[in-house]
């Protein structure tokens, strides 16, 4: 039965927000007009809880979404049916956009729908990935153990993302802070130490350049904004576009020091969810084409594109991934193996875990060597800037005193 979010203004002219079951839009109205209420708005498939300034759907943070799967898998567990379960937790506080989605689910799956089919109806909360092993869950009869699996994973994305802001927080303060520096010497100091220097006669080459560079920023720093903004916006745009992200997917994965990072995280993201798919019982050629958007780089969806086909007429899943020459050879190597095993699922799952670990300490290192290096790198502009600043006026003190 479809699910209709409605605004509707009551008798004492309050207004309210909720969903409902109907057979179509006109049952819905007769439903409302039961209630007393006047219909504001009412559309099918919406998410009441609200949309954000672009008008989108809004999004549920992941940490909220984890504990829901986990507190799902749990309430199951314990034997309480799912219906009850969906209402118990749509009635907590503190998550208003989740809780308006939970509603709906308990409505669609009272009116005699799937869980799975409830949730694809909001794409932009339940990846398809999700769907596909409470799907899976729902077929075999091991609905907890897919729901605290998915809770374990969305978890494991959270910790990541937060881990990798957090190390990105301090390398971006001293970028800030060094162009804030930067930017003060050459706009406020420079000019006002600059005749002073001026009428000292000839200056050094590193003062005149100084002084050309303060000109040129003081003069076209407008221009500048507008060709940076212009460009950005272009290079937006170019990217969005199937041909401009395509592009810049396999400079990613071509570029050097970062390329092969790059290629490994995404490599390593496809094996695990790949892993874990199989693992919940869902075919492989299902699973390879959810798998292949969670890659999250168009050149190795193609690859995996292929790979599909060669599954599909009765070939190995490891020969076309090895010669599209984006896995790793070790990778290959433990994909046909586990193949030949029988142990496809546990051995990608395996895989992700290894190189996500090995990747995570790359990373942290690559953080605490930029550090360093941006330290010297603002260090050296405020001794250049001081240098120009000061080499003329030592050296005119210096020729007063022979």
């Amino acid at each position: 039965m479809p699910t209709f979010s409605y605004t509707a203004k009551t008798t004492d002219g309050q207004s309210v927000r909720g969903v409902l079951s109907a057979d179509n839009q006109s049952a819905a109205l007769r439903m409302l007009d039961e209630k007393a209420l006047f219909p504001v708005s009412i559309s099918e498939g919406a998410v009441a809880s609200g949309r954000s300034l672009l008008g989108r759907p809004k999004g549920v943070k992941l940490r909220h979404l984890s504990v829901f799967y986990g507190q799902l898998a749990d309430l199951l567990r314990a034997g309480v049916p799912l219906l009850r379960a969906l209402d118990v937790l749509s009635r907590q506080k503190g998550r208003p956009v989740l809780t308006g989605v939970l509603k709906q689910l308990r409505e669609d799956v009272s009116g005699g729908q799937s869980l799975a089919d409830a949730l694809s109806k909001h794409p932009h909360i339940f990846k398809e990935l999700h769907v596909a092993m409470v799907a899976a869950g729902e077929r075999g009869g091991f609905l907890e153990e897919v729901l605290a699996r998915i809770g374990g994973f969305v978890e494991r994305q959270d910790e990541l993302r937060n881990k990798l802001f957090g190390s990105m927080i301090y390398p971006c303060v001293l970028v800030l802070g060094g162009m804030g520096v930067v930017t003060f010497m050459m706009t406020y100091i420079v000019p006002r130490i600059r005749p002073f220097i001026e009428n000292r006669g000839p200056q050094p080459v590193l003062t005149i350049a100084l002084f050309g560079l303060c000109d040129f920023f003081t003069h076209t720093w407008a221009v500048l904004a507008g060709l940076v903004g212009l460009a950005l916006v272009a290079g937006s745009l170019y990217v969005r576009s199937p041909r401009g992200r395509r592009t810049w997917d396999q400079f990613s994965l071509r570029a050097p020091l970062l390329g092969p990072l790059m290629t490994i995280v995404c490599v390593c993201r496809f094996c695990r969810i790949l892993g874990t798919l199989l693992q919940n019982g869902v075919p492989i050629l299902q699973a390879l084409r959810i798998s292949r958007g969670s890659a999250g780089n168009a050149v190795l969806a193609e690859a995996i594109d292929s790979a599909a086909e060669s599954v599909r007429e009765g070939e190995t899943l490891a020969e076309p991934l090895a010669a599209s020459g984006l896995f790793p050879p070790e990778i290959i190597d433990m994909v046909a193996v586990a193949e030949e095993s029988n142990n496809l699922e546990a051995v990608l799952v395996q895989i992700a875990d290894a190189n996500e670990a090995r990747t995570a300490r790359t990373i942290d290192l690559g953080v605490r060597l930029v550090e360093p290096v941006l330290l010297v790198i603002i260090a050296g502009m405020v001794l250049l800037i001081a240098l120009g600043l000061l080499t003329p006026i030592l050296s005119g003190s210096m020729g007063r005193l022979g």
